[in-house]
């Protein structure tokens, strides 16, 4: 199993969390509440934490080809939610 993370410094984590699992929640099966979120997507299943000052990100996955695709996919939709924030979302494979 392939796993990326990346950490997202912001004041707003939990509201960002709930839009991007809401917004999933049609497509996919998503379970979240006010500090995590789990996003379970074909092939792989992301998951957030949200911290007071940050947001951490978890996707992993079998298919390690198609990981790097589902970041920017995530990192696109977080960006959109958080339009008056010019936020630095970098993924990281971790070990």
């Amino acid at each position: 199993m392939t796993r990326f993370e990346a950490s997202v410094p912001t004041a707003h984590a939990s509201r960002y969390l709930q839009q991007l699992c809401k917004h999933w929640s049609h497509r996919f099966e998503v379970t979240f509440d006010a500090t995590s979120g789990e996003v379970r997507m074909t092939g792989a299943t992301c998951r957030f934490e949200a911290a007071p000052e940050r947001l951490s990100l978890y996707l992993e996955g079998e298919d390690a080809a198609a990981l790097p695709r589902l970041c920017g996919v995530v990192a696109d939709h977080l960006k959109r939610f958080a339009f008056r924030e010019d936020l630095a979302v970098e993924w990281r494979e971790a070990a």
